[in-house]
């Protein structure tokens, strides 16, 4: 019967250590995911500002390489991408200063198409440090071309990712989703 009763004991012991080390893990395993979830959220944070920023402003912000928004009516929808920003230690959106992307926009007029709709893309820098906050497109000029501007601008290692990068397929299908919500198709 001791025996019996050492053996139960034993297994209550067991699972207790099982447990406890269960437990730790668990928490070790928050922790360090937090660690890696605060930037993770930071850019999804800065993502939601820019698509924000980008659909609201006013479209004479939107003018640019030779487009200009269609009617006051009509909805701007806009997909974006974070290349970078600064400064770059920061882990709050509060504390950007400036932002680093692209952005691909769509003006959705009453049932049309995106293939057909007035598009405004490419990279941009955002000044998040004012309000409204600053919107500046990478634009050639008469005496700068495209390639030339995009580097006078951009940091190298953002202006790199911008000769490469645009949006990602989970982006661009969102943003086509919503267009033609917007659009009413």
């Amino acid at each position: 019967m001791t025996a019996i009763v050492k053996l139960h004991q034993n297994r209550y012991v067991w699972v207790a250590v099982t447990l406890l080390a269960f437990s730790a893990a668990a928490v070790a395993l928050t922790n360090s995911a937090g660690s890696e979830a605060k930037p993770a959220d930071l850019r999804a944070q800065i993502l939601a500002r820019m698509r924000t920023t980008l659909e609201q402003a006013d479209p004479g912000q939107h003018h640019h390489a030779g487009h200009q928004a269609a009617a006051v009516e009509s909805e701007v929808i806009c997909g974006v991408h974070v290349y970078g920003y600064e400064p770059a230690d920061v882990t709050a959106l509060a504390e950007v200063r400036t932002v680093y992307g692209f952005h691909l926009c769509g003006v959705a007029e009453d049932k049309r198409p995106w293939d057909v709709a007035v598009k405004l893309a490419g990279p941009l820098i955002m000044d998040m440090s004012t309000e409204p906050v600053g919107i500046q497109v990478v634009e050639a000029t008469a005496e700068t071309i495209y390639i030339d501007r995009l580097r006078e601008m951009f940091p190298p290692k953002y202006a790199e990712l911008a000769q490469t990068e645009a949006l990602a397929e989970p982006e661009m299908a969102d943003l086509r989703r919503r267009y033609d919500a917007a659009a009413g198709l």
